[in-house]
């Protein structure tokens, strides 16, 4: 009786640890598939280390202190963080109003989380500032390919021009069809997509205002293309038809 309990139980350990087989796996997947890597590593010596975000257009340099006793890093003794310093090495007057939309909010994050110094001490730290930061580079990054979209094929949605101010979008949607035109400003930050976008509304033809807009906005939800979405939902549910 004793031998048929133990070998349930090593039965029951062997399929345990085929579930957890199983449940690794199924993460390194979802890892591969969300790889924020946006960092290039660009030099690392005994005095400092540099990484290139963004197609080189944020530095970020990594100023090294002292090693630190009975902490190791990559199996070589860690050593103290002296500084870390951004730069931004973007054209602003070259670049497309998309490109120093994307580069504002990004410096709005960095400077947002206050003193990196303070967050990463010691190399064993910076694995996950260079992951926070590759992060949010990942988001901007996609909604500055959304907004180059929107620029490109926006009239397939009613959407007249799209102006980039600062960190403000100003969609104008024209439809002769619902005898509507009217401006849709976005005000956006770092937390793109994720969180909500504030909105202001100014009505030029028709009787589309603020009021069906939120009806509209409200049922399209933060996440991937978020913008995209808000435009192709105001184009259905707005801008078919008369009103």
């Amino acid at each position: 009786r004793e031998l048929s309990e133990m070998d349930a139980e090593d039965e029951l350990d062997l399929a345990e640890m085929e579930k957890l087989k199983k449940s690794e796996r199924a993460c390194l997947e979802i890892l591969k598939k969300y790889d924020f890597t946006e960092w290039e590593l660009m030099e690392w010596t005994e005095q400092q280390a540099v990484f290139n975000f963004l197609y080189d257009s944020v530095k970020l340099t990594v100023v090294f202190g002292p090693p630190v006793d009975d902490e190791f890093f990559a199996a070589h003794p860690s050593r103290s963080i002296i500084s870390l310093d951004f730069e931004s090495f973007l054209d602003e007057e070259q670049a497309p109003p998309s490109s120093c939309l994307v580069q504002k909010l990004i410096f709005q994050f960095i400077k947002s989380r206050g003193s990196w110094q303070e967050k990463c001490p010691t190399l064993c730290y910076l694995p996950q500032a260079l992951f926070d930061i590759s992060l949010v580079v990942n988001r901007c990054k996609i909604l500055g390919e959304e907004l180059e979209f929107l620029q490109r094929w926006g009239a397939k949605f009613h959407l007249l021009e799209t102006d980039i101010k600062d960190t403000e979008v100003k969609l104008l949607f024209s439809s002769s069809v619902a005898f509507a035109k009217f401006e849709l400003t976005l005000a956006l930050s770092h937390d793109y997509p994720s969180a909500v976008v504030p909105f202001r509304v100014q009505t030029h033809i028709g009787n589309i205002g603020e009021k069906e807009i939120a009806a509209v906005l409200s049922r399209v939800p933060a996440g991937h293309h978020y913008l995209q979405r808000i435009v192709i939902s105001m184009h259905q549910n707005l801008l078919q038809g008369p009103r």
